[in-house]
């Protein structure tokens, strides 16, 4: 791995092409109150030369309403990222600035703005964020959880094993967990964390910055009884409760933690002599798995 150093300020090296490249401005925008807008994020998109937007019809009404006329405006999103993003480099390597906006908060967060920054990496061109609003991080201090530790995980896969090996990766954090999280999948998703994690503190941060924000502060039991007379609306952040030092304990003295889930449901077919199909039922229940989850693995190995 080579080393590298920018100074964002300084003078850039000359492209191939003999121009100095352009700079790469990831922009953060409001998250429902425009009023959340900085000035340099003003500023900086009226200055640049392009700017790449994840959904141009939603990022006019932005512009429209600060005055912003855009002189180059193009769309950089999950579905045209691989044909976009280089076309992108290359015009800031011949010397045009360009400023990323996702739809909401800050780029390059559950979005395909990443690849973009890494291919700016791998080219050299200088990177610039200009700070502002962010959905996580807001609900995070508000929540009354610990902000001492946090690990962002952003929506969860759509499939449950998916879902599985995130939650039992995220179960053992002693941090706080940070998930996004839309209306339509908001209460599979807290049935997946109760049924991998447990019934922790949770806090349900609904429309922030918006008319409607809302904040539910419960455990993960309690917050599912309440989606159920009070249907989801708007888009949420999830700030579920990271593991005690307790539990942390309690798992690392388990039995079985040395063994595979193969070697576990062999122990209890040996020592016990349990059916197969009970032998699986008793490690999903110790692992708190799902008994899907422990066939899909068998099948595997």
């Amino acid at each position: 791995m080579s080393i590298q150093v920018q100074k964002s300020f300084a003078a850039a090296s000359e492209s191939p092409q003999g121009k100095a490249p352009g700079t790469l401005y990831l922009v953060a925008t409001p998250i429902g109150n425009l009023e959340d807008m900085t000035y340099r994020a003003v500023r900086t998109l009226q200055e640049c030369d392009i700017i790449a937007a994840e959904d141009t019809r939603q990022s006019r009404k932005l512009l429209n309403h600060f005055e912003i006329t855009p002189r180059k405006l193009v769309s950089y999103h999950e579905h045209n990222k691989h044909n976009s993003g280089p076309e992108l480099i290359r015009l800031i390597m011949e010397g045009q600035s360009l400023a990323l906006i996702s739809d909401a908060g800050l780029p390059a967060i559950s979005d395909p703005g990443q690849e973009l920054v890494q291919l700016a990496v791998e080219q050299g061109i200088a990177i610039v964020p200009i700070p502002g609003a962010n959905a996580a991080l807001s609900a995070l201090i508000a929540s009354g959880l610990s902000t001492n530790r946090f690990t962002f995980i952003g929506f969860l896969p759509r499939d449950h094993r998916g879902q599985a090996e995130v939650l039992q990766g995220a179960r053992a954090a002693e941090g706080t967990l940070l998930f996004y999280e839309s209306p339509h999948r908001i209460i599979k998703t807290l049935q997946a964390i109760l049924e991998h994690v447990g019934n922790r503190r949770i806090v349900l941060a609904r429309e922030l910055t918006k008319r409607h924000e809302e904040w539910l502060r419960a455990s993960v039991e309690e917050a599912l009884e309440w989606l159920e007379e009070h249907p989801p609306l708007g888009e949420y952040c999830i700030v579920l409760e990271g593991q005690s030092q307790e539990e942390a304990i309690a798992e690392a003295n388990e039995w079985w933690q040395a063994l595979s889930i193969a070697e576990h449901v062999a122990h209890y077919e040996q020592t016990e002599q349990l059916s197969r199909k009970d032998a699986m039922k008793r490690t999903a229940k110790d692992r708190q798995l799902s008994k899907r989850d422990i066939y899909q693995v068998l099948l595997e190995e």
